[in-house]
Parts: structure tokens; C-alpha cells; sequence
């Protein structure tokens, strides 16, 4: 299998940015595998959009090997690395100086995500970003057709034509029945299950309203990930329960908040309680989360700050997935403190 994307030492920052410009969500799809029972990305596949080589990627996993358990990372055997060929090229057997000699490593979405935290370039974040929105596309169609065609079978199918009648009979064999699809049509439809808003341009008054019932639902814990804030950032979470911990992470760009508008807010709403730490710049997206690592947690994908939703379209998502976010917010709740 050979990578269409070229060694990192030939490339200008221009070219480079080119480069991730034109990485291909399709593409990064095809190289996610299931590999004992989990979905996991091939070494060379990551140090290639991350613009390192494979070598170097696995130097520095190797130097803060604490942080990569084998549920974030393990080397293939023979066997899977001969299935993951087979899958690409139909391949059935390793030819003997065609490949590596040496067996890759793989990365799950949380070694994916750790590996940003040892590599501190901007390309290796926003590049981790993207193939993590691809594991979570992946893992909710898996999810929604896992009783119509299985993934694995899916990818069989692709690649190995010659198999193509034993397939169709096995997903024949695991096609859903009617009553199947009754309950899935229900499940879309219950209010309870489906927790996405959508805003139109100029309909403030209802994304101020989204914002509320969702902070409403904490029992626990709110972390607000969002670095443009402000006092309507504050005001919003008015909507709380009494004794739930809030944290805003945040580096407060264009400085939004200032502390004289906190310690206003402070004095008239004392039984609110908000502590301020920093993302360190590695943010884009906004995001809420509620009751983190808890049973009740909830994740939700936000398209504008809460101080500006509804001034033009926008929407709010909630997030299916949760176990990426994990090691993300764990070394959110690692950093300093922010000062306003």
C-alpha cells in the first residue's frame, strides 16, 4: 500500500497547506480498519498527514510510551497486517520484498489524539481534527447499518470481486426485518433521543433559549470549550442548577470577557460558581459538555460562540461518540488557569 501523499522534508509551508487542503475525507476513510474488535489507522497513513515520517511519528509515541496503552496503539502481527493488504489490494500473501520487513504500528482515535499532544505542530492538530471527524462519521454509520451490511464485510466487498456472491448472501442473512425498521423510524422521531438545533439568520432569542435547556440538563459538571467569550457567555448559564461546576476553557481571544463584567456578574449571582482555564490555542470548534465522565455525560458540537448564535445560521449537534473526546478534555482539565 503506498501513500499518494509525499514525504514531509520535500514540502514548502505552502505546498503544505495545499497538501491538507486536498485531503480527502473518502480517502482517510478507506484507511480505517477494524482490527481486533476496534477501529484503528495504519502508522504511515497518519505520519503522512501529519507531514512527519513514519519513523519519526513512532520515535516520539516511543519516547512518552506511558501515555500510549495498548488500547491507544499496538503493533500488527503478520496475520492482520496480511488482512489489512488484503482489504487494499486483494493481496493474500506478504511478498517477500515487496512490503516493510518491519510490522507497522496502528493508532486508535484516542492514540490518534494523544499523538497531537507529542507532536506540537500546527499541521499534526488540525490534521488530527479531521481524521477525528472521520473515525466519528465512521463509527455512526457503522452504528446505523451495523444489521444491514457489516463494516468489515463492506470493505471485503470493495476489494475482493471474487467474493461478491458469499456476501450478498451474508447480508441477505442480516438484513433487518420489518419490525426492525418500525423501531428505528420511531427512535428518529423521539424528541428524547434527537438533540440537534438548528438557527436561522436573526433567530437570537431561540438560540439563547437552546443554550439554556441545554446547560438545564447538567447534574453534575458544564465544561464550555469556546475561546471567544463574553458577559452573554455568562448570562446564559444562569440557567444552571444550583451546586453543578461549571469550567469555561478558553483563552479569551480579542480579551471578550473582562474580569470587571465577572465580578459583577459575581456579586449579583453568587450561587454560581465559574472557574476559567485555558485551551492553549489548539481549539477551533466550540463544544459543551455535560456531567463529563459520568453516566449522564452529554457532548454537544457547537457552531457559534453562545454569545453570537442566531445572528446568522448556525447549529448545535450532540455528539454520539464520546470515548475521542476523553483524552482531550483529561489535558483540558490539566491546564493552567486562565487570567482575565
Amino acid at each position: 500500500m503506498e501513500n499518494n501523499l509525499p514525504e514531509h522534508e520535500n514540502f514548502s509551508s505552502k505546498n503544505e497547506l495545499e497538501l491538507f487542503e486536498s485531503i480527502d475525507k473518502n480517502k482517510v476513510k478507506s484507511q480505517i480498519y477494524e482490527i481486533r474488535g476496534i477501529r484503528v489507522m495504519l502508522d504511515r497513513d497518519i505520519a503522512a498527514y501529519f507531514g512527519v515520517t513514519t519513523g519519526n511519528l513512532n520515535k516520539a509515541m516511543k519516547r512518552n510510551i506511558k501515555r500510549f496503552p495498548p488500547k491507544f496503539c499496538f503493533m500488527l502481527t503478520k496475520e492482520e497486517y496480511r488482512e489489512i493488504l488484503r482489504f487494499q489490494t486483494g493481496i493474500l500473501e506478504l511478498e517477500q520484498g515487496k512490503y516493510s520487513k518491519y510490522l507497522p504500528y496502528v493508532y486508535t482515535e484516542h492514540g490518534l489524539s494523544m499523538l497531537t499532544s507529542v507532536l506540537h505542530t500546527d499541521r499534526a492538530i488540525e490534521a488530527s481534527i479531521l481524521i477525528m471527524e472521520v473515525f466519528v462519521e465512521v463509527a455512526h454509520y457503522v452504528r446505523q447499518n451495523a444489521q444491514l451490511i457489516p463494516y468489515q464485510e463492506l470493505k471485503l466487498l470493495q476489494s475482493r470481486q471474487d467474493l461478491l456472491s458469499e456476501k450478498i448472501q451474508g447480508i441477505e442473512d442480516s438484513m433487518v426485518t420489518k419490525t426492525d425498521v418500525i423501531k428505528i423510524i420511531e427512535d428518529f422521531s423521539n424528541n428524547e433521543i434527537k438533540k440537534d438545533f438548528l438557527f436561522l439568520n436573526g433567530k437570537v432569542v431561540e438560540a439563547d433559549l437552546a443554550y439554556q435547556q441545554i446547560y438545564a440538563e447538567a447534574k453534575e459538571t458544564i465544561f464550555v470549550i469556546d475561546n471567544y467569550i463574553g458577559l452573554k457567555t455568562l448570562v446564559l448559564l444562569k440557567s444552571a442548577k444550583k451546586d453543578v461546576k461549571i469550567t469555561i476553557f478558553s483563552d479569551n481571544i480579542h480579551h471578550g470577557l473582562h474580569k470587571k463584567e465577572l465580578d459583577d456578574f459575581t456579586k449579583e449571582y453568587p450561587h454560581i460558581v465559574i472557574s476559567f482555564k485555558k485551551t492553549d490555542g489548539i481549539f477551533h470548534d466550540r463544544y459543551i459538555m455535560l456531567d463529563f465522565d459520568t453516566e449522564n455525560e452529554k457532548i454537544y458540537h457547537c457552531g457559534a460562540s453562545s454569545k453570537d448564535a442566531g445572528n446568522k445560521v448556525c447549529s448545535i449537534s450532540s455528539t454520539a461518540d464520546h470515548n475521542m473526546y476523553k483524552p482531550l478534555i483529561e489535558n483540558l482539565l490539566t491546564n493552567p488557569k486562565l487570567v482575565l
